[in-house]
């Protein structure tokens, strides 16, 4: 995965672009952002938080069906919906990636 963001940082994605880090610290901020300007929010899972960190039923979720209705993707891990994550929890935590569905399909190769 850290490959895959230095990669866009360089702009050698699939798009060509140039990518910077932008973090505002509050999911629905970082969101709208994505929304406005394109990108990928991506809060992936890490050694300390193997199951991800924000919350499927009312973080990652409602963000994830506001992205899709506006024509962007959503994923937990390679190939894997966000929306389709059925809940075993009230409290479940899960990796997020949102974003436009030609950054989210390239971050899933990167996963996979």
């Amino acid at each position: 995965l850290q490959g895959y963001i230095d990669n866009l940082k360089k702009g050698e994605g699939s798009s060509g672009a140039k990518y910077s880090s932008r973090y505002i610290g509050s999911m629905v901020g970082d969101v709208h952002r994505t929304l406005l300007y394109g990108g990928i929010f991506a809060y992936p899972a890490d050694a300390k938080n193997t199951n991800g960190k924000l919350r499927l039923l009312y973080e990652a979720a409602p963000m994830s069906l506001i992205f899709e209705q506006a024509g962007g993707k959503s994923i937990v891990g390679p190939n894997k919906r966000v929306l389709d994550v059925i809940p075993e929890q009230v409290h479940q935590r899960v990796p997020v990636f949102i974003g436009s569905p030609e950054d989210v399909d390239e971050v899933s190769a990167a996963l996979a």
